[in-house]
């Protein structure tokens, strides 16, 4: 089975990374190498990923694309998976996401969040309303499903393919839509519906971080989405099949 190296942005979020890292800890298929980039943290997240044995990245420019971008440029496996410090995997994760990729033509695989913390009816509706909404209108627009970062595995070549093309230094772009839109428009993105993360129910909680939200999607498709949308990439992606990634070398 294919190494995956996991990595994980983090701010000031110790108790969930600390869950997070459990987690991974008790994979029935370990990850080769779990990397956790501290964004600035003034709690004690660093002493968290110490002590769980994770290799500790600092990066200086805030933002989650900053981070995890740093992170998937020190990632040194053939799979690069990209969660967030609040996510909790089940035992089988890395074993289901790494076998996806026995297929040749498959670039990366991705699956739903289930929010926890939240109450029988406010869960149904915030999945429907955000998780599966979500999913549904980026396909829509992309054509194949997007990634979602709390819960992705991508082809370490796809990273080194598009890594001068992401905003990695713009705080206000979700850096996930980012980059489904900067893949090439042939390669498959795999969309598994039993590839489940539990991820926080906070930021549907409290309506300032919906507003945030709603903004940073604004600002990502005005960034990026000329690019995804433009009547080239579009006739592109009609006229091509899916096509492996190609491979990168790192310069």
């Amino acid at each position: 089975m294919r190494a995956v190296s996991v990595v994980i942005p983090v701010l000031d979020d110790a108790d969930q990374l600390a869950d997070c890292l459990a987690s991974l800890a008790a994979q029935s298929v370990p990850p080769a190498e779990v990397i956790v980039v501290d964004n600035g943290s003034s709690d004690h997240s660093v002493a968290v990923a110490r002590t769980a044995g994770a290799t500790l990245l600092h990066e200086p420019v805030r933002g989650i694309a900053a981070a995890a971008s740093r992170g998937y440029d020190a990632a040194g496996s053939p799979l690069i998976a990209r969660i967030d410090s609040d996510s909790v995997l089940p035992v089988d994760w890395v074993e289901r996401a790494a076998a996806r990729f026995d297929d040749p033509l498959v670039t990366a695989v991705t699956g739903p969040g289930v929010f926890r913390g939240l109450g029988p009816v406010a869960a149904v509706f915030w999945d429907i309303a955000y998780m599966r909404a979500y999913f549904l209108l980026m396909t829509g627009a992309l054509a194949r499903p997007p990634l979602f970062g709390s819960n992705m595995v991508m082809r370490r070549a796809a990273w080194l393919a598009v890594r001068h093309r992401v905003h990695r230094f713009d705080p206000l772009v979700h850096d996930d839509v980012d980059l489904s839109i900067q893949f090439d428009p042939s390669w498959r993105t795999v969309f598994d519906a039993r590839l489940v993360a539990s991820v926080s129910g906070t930021p549907v909680r409290e309506p300032w971080g919906l507003v945030v939200r709603t903004r940073k999607a604004g600002r990502t498709m005005w960034t990026s989405g000329l690019r995804a949308f433009s009547p080239g990439r579009i006739m592109r992606r009609v006229l091509a099949g899916t096509r492996p990634v190609p491979v990168v070398r790192r310069r």
